[in-house]
């Protein structure tokens, strides 16, 4: 029999007669939360890399043409300040360059240089396999479950919060 939960970080707010989708939601953000912050922990002690950088460069990593920097200003959820800070950073530390954009020449796009490109690999094996373990107390069927509902609720509140013109919000 596997222990309780102990109600710690954001579900220690969560009171035995609040409404079931308010200890659902606690629960998600306490996962989420909890994960995240030991990845910031090991990507800071191994590669001396933050979370930021790390997802920065991932995005990168998966268009090798590059990016203009109002895409990875909305693929990242963060404002053009903060892209522009951290592409600042990251080529100066020899990391991805800015290049002219073919299609718009008052543009740029910003690419993985082959330093950038091996030092976010050599972080994206490692970070994988700490996801693996993270996950890996659950077992595959819970892991499928578990992907499967949370697609569900992408889908419902992709609908609920961005509903089409012909849609009405419920």
């Amino acid at each position: 029999m596997r222990p309780a939960v102990n109600p710690t970080g954001f579900e220690s707010r969560v009171a035995p007669d609040d409404h079931q989708a308010l200890r659902l939601w606690l629960r998600l953000l306490s996962c989420s939360t909890e994960i995240e912050n030991e990845i910031r922990k090991r990507l800071r002690a191994e590669f001396g890399m933050t979370l930021s950088r790390f997802d920065y460069l991932a995005q990168l990593h998966r268009a090798p043409e590059g990016l203009r920097m109002s895409e990875l200003s909305r693929r990242l959820m963060v404002t053009g300040g903060s892209v522009t800070g951290l592409t600042d950073e990251l080529v100066k530390d020899g990391h991805v360059r800015r290049v002219d954009d073919p299609q718009d020449r008052r543009s740029q796009r910003v690419e993985l240089t082959p330093e950038g490109r091996r030092a976010f690999e050599a972080a994206a094996g490692v970070h994988e396999q700490w996801v693996i373990d993270f996950l890996g107390g659950l077992p595959a069927a819970d892991r499928k479950q578990l992907h499967e509902l949370l697609g569900r609720l992408r889908q419902t509140l992709s609908e609920r919060l961005h509903p089409t013109s012909s849609e009405t919000p419920t």
